[in-house]
């Protein structure tokens, strides 16, 4: 028996012990994915010890032969899995096994309530699936050693899942990793031959490493009785061992598919489809794109972990190679395995070579097309939008050359619908628009309910015309890098002059000369009482129920945008805003009668509430309240 030297006990990280309860506590749903995790993490370090030994071959220690084995004692009750993979060192053992080193970790279970947390499909969101081994064992032992080191340099690391671990020094002979699992009396059932193999096959088939367990065969007489001490023990290799994205899509069943995607993705959820493709010529690759289901934790830390698993010719060479899709579609996961590149590749060298360029291209050309198949159905479709909609939304900023195709995939809220789900396409709202309409018109507001209530829609709803309702904060960002589709200019009704074209005949338009001449006099009064707090005071026709309307120059950057930047401390200059009236309302009309310093407080009030209708906030509420409270009780 090994001797183990240099034992220390130590606590798991707050996160972890949490996990801990949840999966011990709380998840019985789907207990047989254990072996899933311990299976996928034996075939990642295989990966990574085929990929070092590409430059030292002496990591191999004389057994190339990379595989997963994993037994059973019925007796015991115990399940064990093993690789002959890269190993950890002991620094490494503590840091992978007692902590989660992944950031926003402590956010996300603290947002893990009620029914959720009997959801067994959670632990794929935290990227730590040894940690499901506990909802099976009530003890783990883990023994390990990196490959290249000596044999003194084991470690063995052992916890009851209790808040804390122990760590010790081991000899051991054999580099990788072997994990003992204790199992509960009511998860007993795993220690068995039958079951063991069908879930290997069940979640683990596509693996490429082998998975391999023992096999015991007894010789027989002539007359096929069996012949007692001839017992001989094989190991069987019970997954089919051979890259899923190799094989020919005409073989590959949709549960194929599927449970590869958990595998690469460590997700318990279906993805809402894929695309698997090979492609031959001047390059050469095969790609298998996954659009997910549900959302990663990490998605909005732009800096999280992100892209596809590299391959090259079948040898693993990274986890999440970013620099084959743009960051815009950085929720989309698969398989890359290409000729074009070297094996001793690294994220330096991918970003010099010009062959990783254009299969980035194509693979950003794919995952477009894949969503257009996606949307044409609708529900689908509207399950990826909710949620990684507000991701794509990036898209046309990043993306000139997709931009037209992007757009096409974006939804919006709308009047047509008056709805704060976003179902409607620009395609959608062309096919709608009306005759003599040549522009797509929006308005960007901190809220669904703000866009809806904005008095900018007063004259659009009189005429029957569609305004789509911008309410995401990336929104104004996205407008402002999309000005047309298909031809179509988009246009903001909160800013520059409004030009309904077509729509409006010379009657109107002529109507609206002579109120302006009209009101002349009252334009100029009102910009001499506010002075330098607009700049401009104009009559409109944009308006039929509001007194009066703030409206930005065209060019200038809206007000939502505006309170963000702010918001993240960033120093904004200046802007006045256009004080635009309208005609037709009584308060208008009672201002246009009034003289002295009541004329200038009214004047002062209609700016204040065209300011809050915009969703803005005032330099000085006390006074609004004192001017409006003076005008009412007069």
């Amino acid at each position: 028996m090994t001797t183990a030297t240099h034992e220390e006990t130590l606590g798991f990280q707050t996160e972890v012990k949490q996990l801990l309860h949840l999966m011990i506590h709380s998840l019985y749903s789907n207990r047989e994915i254990f072996l899933r995790e311990l299976i996928s993490n034996g075939a990642d370090a295989c990966d990574k010890l085929r990929y070092q030994a590409l430059d030292n071959d002496a990591l191999y220690e004389g057994d190339s032969e990379l595989r997963i084995e994993i037994e059973h004692d019925a007796e015991a009750g115990t399940v064990t899995v093993r690789d002959n993979g890269i190993g950890m060192n002991r620094n490494e053992v503590i840091e992978n096994l007692g902590t989660i080193a992944r950031s926003g970790t402590a956010e996300f279970l603290k947002q893990l309530s009620g029914e959720q947390q009997k959801d067994a499909r959670l632990i794929g969101q935290f990227g730590v699936g040894f940690y499901s081994g506990f909802i099976v064992a009530d003890d783990i032992t883990v023994r390990t050693r990196k490959a290249g080191t000596a044999q003194g340099d084991g470690v063995e690391w052992h916890s009851k899942g209790e808040g804390e671990f122990t760590v010790a020094d081991i000899e051991r002979e054999t580099h990788g990793t072997e994990i003992v699992l204790h199992l509960k009396e009511d998860a007993r059932e795993f220690a068995d031959d039958f079951r063991l193999q069908s879930l290997v096959r069940k979640y683990s088939d596509h693996i490429e490493v082998p998975v391999r367990m023992p096999k015991v065969e007894t010789a027989r007489d002539e007359d096929g009785n069996e012949i007692e001490g001839s017992e001989t023990t094989t190991w069987e290799t019970v997954n089919e061992a051979t890259a899923l994205w190799v094989r020919p899509k005409s073989e590959l069943t949709d549960d194929e598919y599927k449970a590869f995607y958990k595998h690469v993705a460590h997700d318990f959820s279906d993805p809402l489809t894929w695309s698997h493709n090979k492609v031959e010529g001047k390059l050469e690759y095969v790609s298998l794109l996954y659009v997910p289901g549900r959302a990663p934790f990490d998605l909005y830390e732009r800096d999280g972990a992100r892209g596809v698993k590299l391959y090259v010719q079948r040898v693993f060479i990274m986890d999440d190679a970013e620099q084959f899709l743009p960051l815009y579609l950085r929720f989309i996961k698969g398989v890359l395995d290409t000729r074009d590149l070297s094996l001793n590749v690294s994220r330096e060298l991918l970003q010099q070579d010009p062959q990783v360029e254009k299969i980035k291209s194509a693979l950003t050309k794919r995952s477009l097309d894949m969503l257009k198949k996606l949307a044409k159905d609708p529900e689908a479709y509207q399950t990826f939008w909710n949620t990684f909609g507000s991701v794509l939304k990036e898209g046309p900023a990043e993306d000139h050359a997709n931009r037209e195709k992007i757009a096409a995939l974006l939804r919006f809220s709308s009047t047509h619908t008056d709805s704060a789900i976003q179902d409607q396409s620009l395609a959608d709202y062309v096919s709608r628009m009306k005759e003599g309409q040549e522009k797509v018109y929006y308005i960007v507001a901190d809220s669904f309910n703000a866009a809806k209530s904005s008095p900018h829609l007063e004259v659009f709803r009189k005429k029957g015309i569609e305004v789509l309702l911008l309410h995401d904060r990336i929104d104004e960002w996205l407008m402002s890098h999309l000005t047309e589709f298909e031809g179509k200019s988009l246009v903001d009704v909160a800013k520059g002059d409004l030009d309904l074209g077509e729509i409006e005949d010379e009657e109107e338009k002529k109507a609206q000369e002579e109120t302006a001449k009209a009101k002349q006099e009252l334009v100029k009064r009102v910009k001499e009482a506010l002075g330098d707090e607009v700049q401009e005071v104009k009559v409109t026709h944009r308006l039929t129920d509001s007194p009066a309307c703030v409206v930005l120059p065209e060019h200038e950057m809206g007000f939502q945008m505006r309170r963000i930047m702010e918001a993240a401390g960033q120093a904004m200059p200046e802007v006045k805003p256009i004080l635009e009236l309208n005609p037709e309302h009584a308060l208008v009309a009672r201002l246009e009668g009034v003289e002295g310093d009541g004329f200038e407080d009214l004047a002062r009030i209609l700016l204040d509430q065209a300011i809050i209708a915009e969703g803005g906030h005032l330099d000085d509420p006390a006074a609004y309240v004192k001017r409006l409270n003076a005008l009412l009780s007069a």
